[in-house]
Formats: C-alpha cells, sequence, structure tokens
C-alpha cells in the first residue's frame, strides 16, 4: 500500500498485517498499513485451545488480519489478535483492502497518463484526501457519484479533469437494495381503486424526490416494495418516505395499511 499511516493504530481496530518473526510463545509481523510499525500476537491469542507449534497457523511473510488489542503508546508497543477476527470482519476488511488497492491504481493510472512520478500525486493531494476521508476509495466513490468533485476537494486544476474521467470510467458505484412488504386493505365500494391511487401516490412521490423504486403486486392485500440507493441511510429513509405515502393515503380513505417485513 502506498499511503502509510502516522502514529499508532487504535485499540479495537482491526489492520493489515504481515508475519516477520515467529518464536515459541509469540508472532511479530509489520502492520502495513501504518508507517514502520510493528505488533505482537501472543501465542494465547493466535487459535484457541492448545497450540503446539505457531507454525502450524502462521508462516513468515503470510498476510493476516489482526484485532487490535492494547496500545502502550509509552513503548510504542501493539498487542494483537489472531483468533479474535470473525470470518465476517476478515471478508470486509480484505474488500476494504482490495478497493484501497483499486483507488492505488487510479492513482498510478493518472501518473501515467499525466507522465509524472505517482509519488507527486501523493505530495500534491493523495495524503491531503487520505487524511480527510481515511480511503482514497472512499473519495473516489463520491467522485463517481457527484457527492463531492476533486475540485471541492481541493485538488490542483492541473489534475482536476484527467482524474473525474478515469474515476467515472473505473469506479463503478454501489447500491444497496431494500425489500419489504406492505399490506394495504380498504372495505370500501370503491376498495380497489383506492388502493390504485395509494400505490400511484407513493410513485409519484419517488419519481419526485428521484428514489429508485419499484412496487409490484404479491398477493391481495400485499405489496412488494423494492428500493435502491447508494447506502443505506439514503435508501431506508426513501422506503420510509414511500411507504408512509401511500399508507397515509389508504388510512384516511377509511382503509388499513402495514409494513408486514
Amino acid at each position: 500500500m502506498f499511503y502509510k499511516k502516522k502514529g499508532l493504530p487504535e485499540e479495537g481496530e482491526y489492520v493489515l498485517c504481515t508475519v516477520k518473526k515467529i518464536l515459541f510463545h509469540s508472532v511479530f509481523v509489520d502492520l502495513d498499513e501504518y508507517d514502520r510499525k510493528e505488533g505482537m500476537v501472543h501465542i494465547s491469542e493466535v487459535a484457541p485451545g492448545r497450540i503446539r507449534n505457531l507454525r502450524d497457523f502462521v508462516r513468515e511473510d503470510k498476510k493476516i488480519i489482526c484485532k487490535v488489542l492494547r496500545v502502550k503508546l509509552d513503548k510504542g508497543q501493539v498487542d494483537l489478535s489472531l483468533r479474535r477476527v470473525s470470518i465476517a470482519m476478515r471478508k470486509k476488511k480484505n474488500t476494504d483492502i482490495k478497493q484501497e488497492q483499486k483507488a492505488e491504481k487510479i492513482m498510478e493510472l493518472l501518473a501515467m497518463k499525466l507522465n509524472i512520478d505517482v509519488k507527486n500525486l501523493y505530495n500534491d493531494f493523495g495524503n491531503k484526501i487520505w487524511e480527510e476521508y481515511g480511503s482514497l476509495n472512499q473519495f473516489f466513490q463520491d467522485v463517481a457519484t457527484d457527492q463531492t468533485s476533486p475540485e471541492d476537494a481541493g485538488i490542483p486544476q492541473k489534475y482536476t479533469a484527467t482524474l473525474k474521467e478515469i474515476v467515472k470510467d473505473k469506479i463503478k458505484p454501489q447500491v444497496v437494495e431494500m425489500d419489504k412488504e406492505i399490506e394495504l386493505r380498504s372495505e370500501a365500494p370503491n376498495g380497489i381503486d383506492l388502493i390504485k391511487e395509494a400505490l400511484k401516490k407513493a410513485t409519484e412521490l419517488a419519481k419526485q424526490k428521484n428514489y429508485d423504486v419499484k412496487i409490484s403486486y404479491v398477493s391481495a392485500p400485499r405489496y412488494h416494495v423494492k428500493i435502491t440507493a447508494l447506502d443505506p441511510k439514503s435508501a431506508d429513509k426513501a422506503m420510509t418516505e414511500v411507504i408512509s405515502e401511500a399508507i397515509k393515503f389508504i388510512t384516511s380513505n377509511n382503509g388499513y395499511g402495514e409494513v408486514k417485513k
């Protein structure tokens, strides 16, 4: 990884490590994301149960994900755990690392297109973006979805047009899908029309607010609502507003509506 964080990690943080030395009761590692920092995994934190040989679990130069247990600032010592990293967290951390490596490839491509040393890019703006966003990938995701721009981030003008072009080409926006089922009922003579109007009101609201919503029939009186958004918070907001619009209309006309799941 090109960018190296300064200082030491925080307790509870998950870090990418490279195994450097294996002793009888401990494993020493390099903290790949930090500038010249090391950590130690005690044998009791390598795996549950009795361990006869640490090399059955780790080997030199192997990449591992660890959890930071303790940080002793006075000694610069970082105590780590391998066994306390769940499969889900390991997968998430590895995904984050791959995304960040992809972002670094964008920096390399920008340097190649402009025929400059990639180190200059990090000195001019890359390190600043990392410190402000905590991730090049997150910044590029925001640029790709027009939530920010290189200009807004203060990136020198000589880079902005080319960077934006590369990001738009290489970064495909991540989306979140959310599904819920609602029930709409009416005992009125024109009940079917009222339900149709309730769904129409919900659809019109979604269109007005540019929500990506699909409403489909399941079986009377149930309807399926699917929201696609750029993040969970936006998806939840859209789902709440769309469903509320349908239920508000049907209940105001003496009908009944609720969220089933």
